[in-house]
């Protein structure tokens, strides 16, 4: 579990560069490496960009497809204006599982491939001098790790990766990598809550810091840099009248500026973030944001563009929200694990609200068909204990990274879990009581069902604060011109959800249909762009049948890469939009629907 995972900034106490850009890599299949001193550098390296995943640059399959362990290494000059602080390199990601070397001396390993986490070289680093990062990955898939999957070996001795999921396992560097200083009495942490109490909002904080002796002094600005309120103490409330709030699609932001005082009032730190001011609730089956219903519309997402796979990319983020916007979403899940800190921050900025999801992927043997036919359930395996505590550990670093995003709206702790068998009761039991209080502001935590986890068959329905159903009939079942059955049976599920007791919010977190852009046909066909919109409407209708339906995200905002499979033709081809982000003929159709929807749809 990391301890400080406040994002880097530069200021009078604190320093952060980023070290991307072309690193030294190295293949290392046969795992020789360590014994030949690689951490002292790579010998005979290719060059490769950082932040990105190494597996489409090359034009060679053995390169693009290896699994197993491979090395980065880069140079880079420390200030002696930095001594005396604590030095750090910080990684957004390293998939999945690293060990980081300085100046030969091994610092710390970190396994989880999509959350962030620091090493402190303190020790290691020469001041007013070049030093040598070297990181040794490994990319293998297990059961026993998140996201799950395989690792298996060909005739010919090649690894393969063998993943319990549907998207491509891109490896490296995908996000970026930060040398940062910090003050060696410092703000480890913050937590910001907001309760509304008539025309006023009372902001309550906690500041975690490293001095236990020393003063804390907080304040709120405005967009315009007006001070709007303060307070001193490591928790407290601040009171602001006539606030701004952060509404969904109508976004303000407040900078909160926390101050860390010495025994003589010197100031010896300071963090400044931006934080809205607005509440979550959930009441029966709505969605409440600052006490008004929200019906969310939006989508499944990936990080997945072409060249650089998996990596973060500026330019491919600002696309994307432009396109949710022209679409008129107001949400998104970060399908199917935490996405990078910049994200998030773009949706504090547009009002766009996350469904924020761990890598907890691939739990259910029934994914793993190319395995030939495990039908054990995936709770049942020897394996559960290990995977236990790393997924934990994760979910607790992600509510640690997001707590204080205004547009995170939910956590999703897995998804599509096999939870139509007893044995997976124990395990959720454990990660829900173990996840309550992570969370200082008391979002609500789901998990999505997939189409064997239904109403009849779940036995994990009591666990989430609302429903997250991934259905597709009129694709993998039911579908072409058995497409109407495919609406009839969804609607007899649809019945029983309405005529139980439960009165939960249910979004509809998965749907949609393969279409290869260009492809027409008249009458519709499946792969045509006229039955993806079909699919639609068919969706649709059904939606608008239920009050207790509280959102709608189809899958995928954009095709995204996988693995080779006969089910696949280069890829998941249910995007409204290309891999290019162009748009296909539903994104006209689902425009025009959404648009005509207001956030409170269903009041």
């Amino acid at each position: 579990m990391e301890k400080e995972l406040l994002y880097p900034l530069t200021n009078k106490f604190r320093f952060d560069q980023k070290l991307d850009g072309l690193w030294d890599f190295k293949f290392d299949e046969g795992k020789i490496g360590q014994q030949e001193k690689w951490t002292l550098g790579l010998p005979e390296a290719m060059q490769m960009p950082v932040p990105a995943s190494f597996n489409d640059f090359f034009t060679d399959k053995d390169s693009r497809e290896y699994t197993g362990d491979f090395w980065y290494a880069k140079r880079f000059f420390v200030p002696e204006s930095l001594k005396g602080q604590m030095l750090g390199l910080r990684f957004g990601a390293a998939t999945h599982r690293v060990v980081v070397y300085v100046n030969g001396q091994e610092i710390r390993q970190h396994e989880g491939g999509f959350l962030p986490f620091t090493a402190d070289i303190s020790v290691a680093v020469k001041f007013g001098a070049e030093n040598l990062v070297v990181l040794k990955l490994n990319n293998e898939l297990h059961r026993d790790a998140l996201p799950a999957g395989d690792t298996g070996v060909l005739k010919n001795g090649k690894k393969i990766a063998k993943p319990f999921f549907d998207f491509y396992n891109y490896s490296g560097l995908n996000r970026s990598v930060h040398l940062i200083a910090l003050p060696q009495r410092r703000i480890t942490d913050y937590t910001v809550t907001t309760a509304l109490t008539g025309t006023a909002a009372e902001v309550n904080y906690t500041v975690t810091t490293n001095q236990p002796t020393a003063t804390i002094v907080v304040a709120l600005r405005d967009e315009r840099g007006v001070e709007v309120a303060t307070a001193q103490g490591e928790h407290g409330q601040m009171k602001v009248a006539q606030p701004q709030l952060w509404q969904v699609r109508d976004a303000y932001l407040y900078t909160i500026d926390i101050q860390l005082m010495d025994d003589s009032s010197q100031m010896i730190d300071e963090y400044q973030d931006q934080i809205g001011l607005r509440t979550i609730k959930i009441k029966g089956h709505q969605i409440l944001i600052n006490d008004q219903p929200v019906y969310l519309k939006g989508f499944g997402r990936h990080e997945d563009s072409i060249y650089a796979g998996r990596a973060f990319d500026l330019n491919v983020e600002k696309r994307d929200f432009e396109l949710m916007k022209w679409m008129g979403a107001n949400s998104f899940r970060t399908s199917h694990y935490p996405y990078d800190e910049e994200v998030y921050r773009f949706a504090d900025r547009e009002g766009f609200l996350i469904i924020d999801e761990v890598p907890a992927v691939g739990f259910k043997m029934a994914a793993a068909s190319f395995l030939g036919g495990l039908d054990q359930s995936f709770f049942d395996g020897n394996w559960t204990q290990a995977l236990y505590k790393k997924h934990l550990d994760q979910i607790t670093d992600m509510i640690h990274r997001d707590k204080n995003h205004p547009s995170v709206l939910a956590w999703s702790l897995l998804n599509e879990p096999d939870t139509s068998s007893q044995s997976a009761v124990p395990y959720f039991e454990k990660l829900f009581k173990d996840t309550k209080s992570l969370d200082p502001d008391q979002r609500p935590r789901t998990f999505t069902l997939n189409e064997d986890d239904t109403f009849d068959t779940s036995y994990c329905k009591e666990f989430p604060d609302f429903y997250l159903l991934n259905r597709y009939p009129g694709w993998y079942h039911k579908w072409g011109y058995e497409i109407s059955d495919g609406e009839a049976n969804l609607r007899e599920e649809l019945n029983k959800w309405q005529a139980s007791a439960i009165d939960k919010p249910i979004v509809f977190s998965e749907y949609g249909a393969d279409t290869q852009p260009g492809l027409h046909k008249l009458p519709s066909v499946m792969w045509s762009e006229e039955y993806q919109i079909e699919l639609l409407q068919m969706f649709n209708r059904v939606f608008d049948s239920y009050d207790f339906i509280r959102g709608e995200q189809p899958w995928n905002l954009a095709d995204f890469q996988t693995v080779e499979g006969n089910m696949r033709v280069n890829g998941n081809k249910k995007g409204i939009f290309t891999r290019d982000r162009q748009p296909k003929e539903a994104a006209f159709y689902l425009r025009k629907r959404w648009l005509a929807i207001h956030n409170d749809f269903k009041n």
